[in-house]
């Protein structure tokens, strides 16, 4: 009998240092995979023309900067919050007047000159080899358009803007690294001339990315 209990207290013993060490190999294997990160990017903001409702809307190309708050639970987990900001000049033109204000009545194509702020929320998904982490995202925020100061004629516009993208991580040390991204927004045309309004279209702004994350 006196046996048997040490024969069941090693296998007791036992059991818990292989449970042990599986619970650390799992931790590891989840802060391996895991990543909280802020990040700081650079990008071009390229949109195409629209039209309708009587207005050609051509919004200008123009450079940007975003900042962004990133976690990683798991390849199918992981949320980050942005706030990007670009130069966002659009021209509108009638189209149902021809000319150029040579007619009675009919006005001048109007140039603004704004400034888009865009706060976003993403769901990431992600994938991690070795010192390389791909991932995919999709996303929702508010864009504000805010022309500059001293423009007559012009209003402010806030719209609804849904965001995806697919980008790369590439680790150079156990906490910084250089991220890689396309990030692409859709969203309703800003309608900031109270002259002739927006073309009401469905707008896509593409941007190319490069940054660097700091990762916690």
């Amino acid at each position: 009998m006196h046996k048997n209990w040490i024969k069941a207290a090693i296998l007791a013993v036992g059991l818990a240092a292989v449970g042990v060490a599986t619970a650390g190999a799992q931790a590891k294997a989840v802060k391996a995979i895991s990543q909280t990160d802020v990040s700081v990017s650079l990008y071009g903001a390229f949109s195409g023309s629209t039209t309708g409702d009587g207005i050609a809307q051509s919004p200008s190309n123009s450079a940007g900067g975003m900042i962004g708050v990133r976690h990683i639970s798991n390849p199918l987990v992981g949320y980050e919050g942005t706030y990007s900001f670009n130069r966002a000049n659009q021209v509108y033109t009638p189209l149902v007047c021809p000319g150029t204000g040579t007619l009675p009545g009919c006005e001048p194509p109007q140039p603004v000159s704004a400034n888009a702020h865009e706060i976003t929320g993403d769901w990431v998904a992600s994938l991690k080899i070795a010192n390389f982490r791909p991932f995919a995202l999709a996303g929702v925020g508010v864009l504000f358009n805010q022309p500059s100061s001293g423009q007559a004629s012009t209003t402010s516009s806030n719209k609804g803007v849904f965001v995806f993208g697919v980008g790369l991580d590439w680790g150079l040390a156990p906490h910084l690294g250089l991220r890689l991204q396309y990030r692409g927004n859709v969203y309703k045309a800003p309608d900031l001339s109270t002259v002739y309004g927006s073309s009401t279209a469905f707008m896509r702004t593409s941007e190319p990315m490069v940054g660097a994350y700091l990762r916690f």
